[in-house]
């Protein structure tokens, strides 16, 4: 089920199927990928569930799959949701398999997540990213996302936390 389409990209839901289940085990249980992750246990199937609830409960909210059109695979995830124990704050944020990255990807599947969040009237958008992740830090900058420093307010993790408000 598509979620909104880029030039290069079709972000959709996560499914069931044992492709993307075993996808999104490859992507979340290697160390390149969760060394710039809160710690936490990982199983397909539950987590799926998880973002089809959270998408149905508020279209606007999700984490979903961000396939490349030219070849059908899945890159990996954008997820655009209210930060768990924040404020009602929504962050923007990617994970994406080692394979898939240095194609400006994440950038792609974010903007087009903060797009479709501003067109449903959000007023702003932050991310979250560990201090020393080089590339997650780039994509903020490419977004023409401002830097508001440090923050260890959420998951109890220290990061760099960015925001980008919505055109007037």
């Amino acid at each position: 089920m598509t979620v909104y389409e880029t030039e290069r990209l079709v972000v959709r839901r996560w499914t069931a199927d044992q492709a993307d289940l075993d996808r999104l085990t490859d992507i979340y249980t290697r160390d390149e990928i969760l060394r710039w992750l809160p710690p936490f246990t990982f199983e397909a199937a539950p987590a799926v569930e998880r973002w089809r609830a959270m998408h149905e409960a508020d279209g606007r909210f999700g984490s979903w799959a961000v396939q490349v059109r030219e070849t059908g695979v899945a890159a990996g995830t954008v997820l655009f949701r209210p930060i768990p124990g924040g404020d009602g704050e929504v962050e923007v944020g990617w994970h994406l398999h080692p394979d898939s990255w240095g194609n400006g990807y994440a950038t792609e599947a974010a903007r087009g997540a903060v797009e479709r969040g501003f067109a449903a009237g959000l007023a702003e958008v932050l991310a979250l990213v560990k201090p020393d992740n080089e590339a997650s830090l780039a994509v903020c900058r490419r977004l023409g996302m401002t830097p508001l420093g440090r923050t260890d307010r959420f998951f109890g993790l220290e990061a760099e936390m960015f925001r980008l408000t919505a055109p007037r």
